[in-house]
């Protein structure tokens, strides 16, 4: 349309200044028609004693202008009028041609009856005749040729504006369905769990016989392409979930007869100092191993979509229960409560919440030196959200380690690593599964997790959606 505008633009001012010089070449060829007749015609010369009226011949326009200029003065000037009579020039107009010079040129001038062209010569007699022609006529055909270009080129920018613009969406409409596949399939969570990736784009958009429609074909073959590895992954991930739950589930029977054994030999066998260390190894690693299979059990039931055993849980009382038995575990460290006034209340699965909040505590326990303050609070709720904290002024997490914490099998080797002296020795190692399993069991929730951390500042925060009802008595 811009373009359009200039082109028309450009036109209109060359018509313009072509028509202006045409109508000026023209008013030319008549003013000096009209001045060689004024000095020409008549039985004697125009100037003479006897010479005729220039207003007086045949032809003459209205607005015709003739003068005569005798010993530098104006002698005689006047003008054709609409009514045909001949009709005196204003005094105030004699200067402007006294100004006119006598070489044949046609010049304009602004006289007080308008603009005009003037062309003086000089006469046999030595006098100088003027003549004028006024150019209002030039300055009407002008003004229409503005008018009818201005209008016409406006009507038809419009016109060809709304065409255009009709075409053009039209024309684009396949790429704006592609663009709605491209958008679609770029919102899908593709990152885990079984997608469904059916969107596609429209036959009618996906044709190979145009442009667009070889975009559009050639989207969909990517989208089957993608639609077949993410089958293929997840074909995968099923059954590297269902080994990793069925060998957790056969791994439960040979931990629980080597803890009873390891039990019982303590109990009947007279051991030497080294065999009794051994031995107490032994029902640690076992009793670690067995944590680390309940953990690879809980998450195959949450990545199988098992439905929680939903239940109105007290954050407060969770809060207070779960601190206490860290407390009785490390009574080294520091543990402090930030409790409301009032229980709050949440909808959830009691055992999960538990998990989540052991899980947190025990990695306070676990990373941190003897003597760290760790500090769980609840707060109140929020424009129906509730907030739980986790918070301690150990030695923090890895800045590079930070976005990894919450994955599977990750684990911070350099930092908040279980080596500080007066660590608990039987804590050695870690699953790199805490983490996880709470990330996972907040999201079965409705929840989040999200955690801050610094040298001498690591704080988790557990959002829950709020109770809407008040809970029984």
């Amino acid at each position: 349309m811009a373009l359009l505008v200039a082109i028309c633009g450009a036109t209109g001012l060359v018509s313009y200044t072509s028509m202006n010089s045409f109508l000026i070449g023209q008013l030319d060829d008549n003013l000096k028609l009209a001045s060689k007749n004024a000095v020409k015609v008549g039985r004697a010369p125009f100037g003479t004693p006897n010479g005729p009226d220039p207003l007086d011949l045949p032809g003459q326009g209205v607005g015709t202008v003739f003068a005569r200029i005798q010993n530098g003065q104006v002698s005689s000037a006047g003008f054709l009028a609409s009514d045909t009579s001949r009709a005196a020039l204003s005094p105030d107009d004699n200067h402007v041609l006294l100004d006119v010079p006598a070489d044949g040129t046609p010049v304009t001038r602004t006289l007080a009856d308008g603009d005009y062209r003037l062309l003086a010569v000089q006469t046999r007699s030595g006098d100088v005749a003027i003549t004028g022609l006024p150019i209002a006529g030039k300055e009407s055909t002008l003004n229409s040729l503005v008018w009818t270009m201005g209008v016409g080129s406006l009507a038809g920018i419009v016109l060809i504006g709304l065409a255009g613009t009709a075409m053009i969406r039209r024309n684009l409409k396949p790429l704006e369905q592609l663009s709605d596949v491209a958008t679609q399939v770029s919102r899908l969570p593709l990152d885990a769990g079984e997608v469904a990736l059916a969107v596609r784009v429209p036959p009618s958009s996906a044709h190979p016989g145009t442009e667009v429609g070889r975009v559009g074909h050639a989207l969909n073959l990517m989208l089957d392409n993608v639609s077949r590895a993410l089958e293929s992954r997840q074909r995968s991930e099923t059954k590297v979930r269902q080994f990793v739950a069925d060998a957790s589930h056969e791994l439960r029977t040979p931990l629980t007869a080597i803890r009873g054994y390891t039990e019982l030999m303590r109990m009947t066998e007279n051991l030497t100092p080294d065999g009794t260390k051994s031995l107490s190894r032994v029902q640690s690693q076992s009793e670690r191993m067995t944590a680390l299979v309940e953990d690879l059990l809980m998450l195959a039931r949450i990545d199988e979509g098992q439905q929680l055993r939903l239940a109105d849980v007290d954050l407060t009382q969770l809060v207070v229960e779960t601190v206490s038995d860290e407390r009785v575990m490390a009574p080294d460290r520091k543990w402090k409560l930030e409790l409301p006034g009032d229980a709050v209340m949440v909808r959830g699965d009691a055992s999960g919440l538990r998990q989540v909040l052991t899980n947190l505590l025990s990695n306070a326990r676990k990373h941190t030196p003897p003597g760290t303050t760790v500090v769980a609070g609840v707060a109140e709720p929020q424009e129906g959200i509730v907030i739980i904290s986790v918070t301690d002024d150990g030695p923090g997490i890895d800045p590079g380690f930070i976005d990894k914490v919450f994955t599977r099998f990750t684990r911070a080797d350099a930092s908040r690593a279980i080596t500080h002296p007066g660590s608990n020795p039987e804590n050695e190692g870690s699953s790199g599964l805490g983490l996880s399993i709470v990330q996972s069991i907040m999201e079965v929730h409705g929840g989040s997790v999200e955690v801050t951390s610094r040298p001498g500042f690591t704080r988790f925060l557990l959002r829950f959606p709020a109770q809407l009802t008040a809970p029984s008595s």
